[in-house]
């Protein structure tokens, strides 16, 4: 455990490449202050521009190259997390991809909440777009609607602007990803709707986010009793899509068997 009491490794931190507040110049200073000393950067869907290689060193914090990748599958939509993420992959063709659609998709969102509000929003529809900069923009617009009432009324899954994404199956992202990255690994297993099957999903992919801030009482030791029966690599972090990191993650002996990892 760190001096301020938090993990010494964060890794799931989000930054204005996808729909986080920090800018990646921003991090090291986050990052000192939460007493984290290694962040993996995982914006959705895309390798910040801003990281050049898999693991780098910046202002004193290490920082890996990380994505989260949304898979299909098939009667639940999952994130794995891939980590020290190299280039010259199909996964590079597969990001890009993406991000077009998160671009038409962004488009027709937006044209969709103008009609329904008689509004003009305010959005960059540029690579990283999520519903997040959606929500931002209604709120900063005449719309009656602050950030989780756009969601609630307008973009959520079941409101009526809602448009669904193109994305890859679950067997073709965690290939891509097992191709690129070091570590590959299921994020936050209690935030779906079915849980055993988002484990057994972990177990295929070899790894398991073991430390996560949930909103609400969850029963961790599952994931744990899994992570160790199957001899999962475990992974942590925040989700941090603010500017507060180290709310979860890894220290001891579980950080550096993961760092050991990367460098294999």
């Amino acid at each position: 455990m760190n001096t301020a009491g938090g993990p010494e490794l964060d890794l799931h931190v989000h930054t204005t490449a996808s729909d986080g507040t920090l800018d990646l110049d921003e991090v090291p200073a986050a990052a000192r202050r939460a007493g984290v000393t290694t962040v993996a950067v995982t914006d959705h869907d895309r390798l910040h521009p801003g990281i050049d290689t898999p693991v780098t060193t910046r202002d004193g914090i290490r920082l890996i190259r990380g994505v989260e990748l949304r898979v299909d599958a098939g009667d639940q939509r999952v994130d794995l997390l891939g980590y020290a993420v190299e280039t010259g992959t199909g996964l590079d063709d597969e990001l890009a991809r993406l991000q077009r659609n998160r671009i038409e998709r962004g488009r027709a969102i937006v044209d969709c909440v103008e009609d329904e509000t008689g509004v003009t929003l305010d959005v960059d529809l540029a690579d990283g777009i999520g519903r997040p900069h959606v929500a931002r923009a209604v709120e900063a617009s005449e719309a009656p609607y602050d950030y989780q009432g756009a969601f609630d009324h307008l973009i959520g899954n079941d409101c009526p602007c809602y448009r669904a994404r193109d994305l890859p199956t679950f067997e073709y992202g965690h290939e891509l990803l097992a191709e690129a990255c070091a570590v590959v690994a299921l994020a936050h297993p209690f935030r779906y709707p079915d849980v055993a099957g988002a484990l057994d999903l972990a177990r295929a992919v070899g790894g398991v986010e073991r430390y996560y801030p949930y909103d609400r009482p969850v029963a961790t030791e599952r994931v744990e009793r899994v992570a160790r029966e199957a001899g999962l690599v475990r992974t942590g972090g925040s989700d941090a899509h603010d500017r507060v990191l180290g709310r979860a993650g890894l220290d001891g002996e579980e950080a550096r068997t993961f760092l050991a990892r990367l460098d294999e």
